[in-house]
């Protein structure tokens, strides 16, 4: 590709997320749409916890469990209505997973599976499929090549951070590393994640660079950069343009829900496809 249509995908690419980013804004949302290089065809946008109906400590745009139906009548109902707000900006009803804070990675042909697959990150080539992952302090990672053929979505907190799951992501996208791009959504900050000497040794033992991402706290106790561990296992596997970041869910409760900080929370939904 010539650089004068390399500057021509560039702009039309941008015009498509300020269309997105338009929308959402003319809804009267919060909600985030990615500053990255992807390619036209690719869309994506993160919610936050404000602009949906759920009231407590799930108020108000909670996304709920990878099912529905256990949640009582009024909290079920609740969810359902705010989902069909996020559906409105989405070409068909996500793929949601049932996460397990492990490494697998499922492909997604077809849309809104009706068992959601247990797995941390998804990966398709199938235009209007959506990707979903939930997440209260964990990271989303979206994932797309340049081409716009392949895209993929992972939920990143530290046990599937340790075990792969970037990596394993990255392998089911089948493309070069190189001509992948990456977003990171919000997730616990670096000041706020205080985690055990087995979290830093999770890390450390398979690459001693880690280390940099940890920072003592107390006696055995360190301050954990979920951010800088993303990224450094990226960059390790190949990847060139990592986007996003700097937004700690911990620190910024009127925007964001956070697990760790609440103790019971509600959840906020990162997605991503293809037209």
């Amino acid at each position: 590709m010539t650089r004068a249509a390399q500057s021509t995908a560039l702009d039309v690419a941008d015009a498509m997320r300020s269309t997105l980013a338009r929308r959402i804004a003319d809804a009267g949302c919060d909600w985030i749409v990615p500053r990255w290089p992807a390619p036209a065809g690719v869309h994506a946008f993160a919610t936050t916890r404000n602009g949906g109906v759920c009231v407590g400590a799930c108020a108000s745009l909670d996304l709920g469990g990878a099912s529905i139906g256990s949640a009582s009548p009024d909290a079920a109902a609740r969810v359902a209505e705010n989902r069909r707000r996020v559906q409105a900006f989405l070409p068909s009803p996500p793929a949601w997973l049932t996460q397990v804070h492990g490494a697998e990675v499922v492909a997604i042909d077809a849309p809104a599976p009706s068992d959601p697959p247990r797995a941390d990150a998804a990966v398709t080539r199938r235009a209007n499929v959506v990707l979903a992952v939930r997440i209260a302090d964990c990271m989303p990672v979206l994932f797309a090549d340049r081409a716009g053929t392949v895209i993929a979505a992972a939920h990143a907190g530290w046990r599937g951070l340790a075990a792969g799951v970037l990596e394993n992501t990255l392998d089911a996208m089948n493309a070069e590393p190189a001509q992948i791009v990456a977003w990171l959504g919000p997730a616990i900050g670096p000041t706020a994640f205080e985690v055990g000497t087995d979290v830093r040794d999770a890390f450390v033992r398979n690459d001693a660079q880690a280390h940099v991402a940890f920072a003592a706290a107390s006696p055995g106790k360190w301050l954990a950069d979920l951010e800088s561990l993303a990224r450094m296992r990226l960059s390790r596997a190949g990847v060139r343009s990592i986007h996003g970041g700097g937004m700690c869910t911990f620190r910024d409760p009127a925007r964001f829900f956070s697990f760790r900080r609440d103790g019971t929370s509600g959840r906020m939904g990162a997605f991503v496809w293809r037209s």
